[in-house]
C-alpha cells in the first residue's frame, strides 16, 4: 500500500495559488485513476483506489500546509504504511516552473509543510516529488509569492508540473524511486 500525499491549504481562496501544487497534483492523479478524495479522516481529505495493481490512499492534508505532519502521521500510523511506500507532492522555488525534481529523502529546504512532516516522521528518509514554481521577481515577497494568485501566462506552466509529477507517481509505484529518479530528474 502507498501512501500519496499532496500539500496545499484547504481553503477556496488558496486553491489557485503555487503553494497548491501538492493538491492540484493529487487531484489529477484521482481523476486519471478515478479515485474519489473526499472522504474526511486525519485531518484530512482521502481517498483510496488502485495503482498498478498497488493499494493507494490519496491524501489531502487540511491542516494548512504548517501542520501537514500531523496528518500524515495519523495516515502512517492508521495503515501502518512502510516509509518507502510514502510519496509528498509539494512546491518548491528552487525549481523552474514546469519542472520536477525526486529525491529519495532530504531536508525541508525551507518548505514549511515538509518541516512538519519531517518533525513529526522523525526522519528524512522518505520520497518526495518537488513540483518546480520559480522565485520571485522581488526577493523578500516570497509568502506573497506562494499564496497569491497565479497571472494567467503561468498556469500552463505550472500545470505541466503536476501532470509530471502525476505520471510520475504512476511511474514510482511501477518501477520504484530509482527508475522514476532517472526519467524524471
Amino acid at each position: 500500500m502507498y501512501l500519496i500525499v499532496g500539500l496545499g491549504n484547504p481553503e477556496e481562496e488558496y486553491s489557485k495559488t503555487r503553494h497548491n501544487m501538492g493538491f492540484n497534483a493529487i487531484n489529477k492523479i484521482a481523476e486519471k485513476y478515478n479515485i474519489k478524495v473526499k472522504q474526511r479522516k486525519f485531518q484530512a481529505l482521502y481517498g483510496s483506489g488502485i495503482i498498478e495493481n498497488e493499494k493507494v490512499i490519496l491524501l489531502k492534508p487540511q491542516t494548512y500546509m504548517n501542520l501537514s505532519g500531523n496528518s500524515v502521521k495519523e495516515a502512517i500510523d492508521f495503515y501502518k504504511i512502510d516509509i518507502n511506500h510514502l510519496i509528498v507532492i509539494y512546491d518548491d522555488m528552487d525549481i523552474e516552473p514546469g519542472k520536477i525534481k525526486i529525491r529519495k529523502k532530504g531536508s525541508a529546504g525551507g518548505h514549511n509543510g515538509m518541516k512538519s512532516i519531517i518533525q513529526q516522521l522523525g526522519t528524512e528518509n522518505f520520497s518526495r516529488i518537488r513540483i518546480g514554481i520559480g522565485r520571485p521577481i522581488h526577493k523578500g515577497d516570497e509568502i506573497n509569492y506562494v499564496i497569491g494568485a497565479i497571472p494567467e501566462d503561468e498556469v500552463l506552466k505550472l500545470d505541466e508540473g503536476t501532470e509530471k509529477a502525476k505520471d510520475a507517481v504512476f511511474e514510482f509505484i511501477k518501477n520504484g524511486i530509482d527508475i522514476t529518479m532517472n526519467k524524471y530528474n
